[in-house]
């Protein structure tokens, strides 16, 4: 599948529970067909931290990434995740009033953890789901 300029791509750790419950949660609300996923693992992903000169065995970084336009990481990226659902999620967008270094040092904590949090609900994304999710 080629890269839809269109599209919002969230890149993720496909290895982690936490991120891919994340990534369900922004599909079943995602109504406006809106965002794309990208795991940092995928040949995409790779290239996607290589094209930009950042680490590529780092992976608790989400980013949030509209081709040809801008990139956002960590809270920036969830900040504007939330901002794109809209409706009530567009409240997190509120965030953005605080300083970076505040937000970012919470989603660090949280991404440093991630691991940990053990997620014990898993589902299986439907067809339409996965055709969401680029895998190469």
């Amino acid at each position: 599948m080629e890269i839809d300029n269109s599209k919002h791509y969230i890149l993720f750790d496909g290895d982690c529970a936490f991120c891919n419950y994340w990534v369900l949660w922004i599909l079943e609300r995602d109504s406006k067909d809106l965002f794309m996923f990208i795991s940092l693992q995928s040949e995409k992903g790779q290239q996607f931290l290589m094209d930009r000169g950042l680490e590529k065995k780092e992976l608790s970084t989400l980013y949030l990434w509209v081709p040809e336009k801008y990139y956002y990481t960590q809270s920036k990226a969830v900040i504007q995740i939330a901002k794109i659902l809209g409706g009530q999620y567009a409240l997190w967008a509120r965030l953005n009033s605080l300083p970076i270094f505040f937000t970012d040092y919470i989603y660090n904590k949280i991404s440093k953890n991630r691991k940990k949090l053990g997620l014990k609900k898993c589902r299986i994304p439907t067809e339409q789901e996965k055709s969401k999710i680029l895998t190469k």
